[in-house]
């Protein structure tokens, strides 16, 4: 197995390499564990949010590591986004996919400990960081599985992609929650993130969604959409 590092500060991995800088977030190298150590001192905790999504995050929080999720599908069992830290003892499932690859977390470890494919859009798959990652699939349009629905909106990333399952809307970091009103996430071309958002909004009208996840917090849909809605309307208005 390659040597393996991860950024204390981001939770990036960096797989076979120990850079100056890390390549996400430009921390100094002396933030940076290797991934056996890191396994001893993070662990991976799952809290329930529905009866089949779980939310998984490192105990101690690991940096800016954003939250995993865990779905239960019948016989078919997901994540949606990849924990930082590696813990080998967490149950086992047969696909990881990727809202976008800012976080890839420590997914080419669980990929071979679970035997599982890794999906990822094929636009966020061509980033530099992304290289040394294995992606067993690679989508370029949207997509439906075993209940779960794929919708490709770029803006905060080319690739970024958000999922529904069922009930519930996976939606990572594109919009920020702060001081009780959300952002778009800046980092990505404003003009496509606000389309994507748009985009958003049109999917999601008119659908039974009961459950938000996002990068550190999941929520009420009826509270979350308030918020949505007051930031489609303020950029309407600008």
């Amino acid at each position: 197995m390659k040597t393996q590092y991860v950024c204390l500060v981001c939770g990036f991995n960096m797989i076979g390499f120990h850079p100056d800088k890390c390549p996400f977030c430009n921390a100094g190298k002396d933030n940076f564990i290797s991934s056996e150590e890191c396994t001893e001192r993070f662990k991976v905790t799952e809290t329930a949010v529905t009866k089949k999504v779980a939310c998984l995050r490192s105990v101690p929080e690991l940096g800016l590591e954003h939250s995993a999720y865990r779905v239960d599908a019948g016989e078919r069992s997901f994540w949606i986004d990849c924990p930082a830290s590696f813990n080998p003892g967490l149950a086992p499932v047969k696909s990881i996919l990727f809202t976008h690859h800012h976080f890839l977390g420590a997914s080419n470890l669980y990929r071979e400990d679970f035997g599982a494919r890794v999906y990822i859009h094929k636009k966020d798959s061509l980033h530099e960081i992304a290289k040394p990652f294995t992606f067993d699939k690679t989508f370029e349009d949207d997509f439906s599985s075993g209940g779960l629905e794929a919708f490709h909106i770029d803006g905060h990333t080319p690739g970024f992609t958000f999922y529904i399952f069922e009930e519930a809307l996976f939606i990572c970091d594109y919009v920020f929650i702060r001081d009780g009103s959300m952002r778009y996430n800046p980092f990505g071309p404003e003009d496509k993130t606000r389309a994507g958002g748009e985009t958003l909004r049109r999917i999601i009208s008119g659908r039974v969604i009961t459950t938000v996840c996002g990068f550190n917090y999941f929520m009420a849909f009826s509270e979350w959409i308030e918020l949505f809605n007051g930031l489609l309307e303020e950029q309407r208005t600008e």
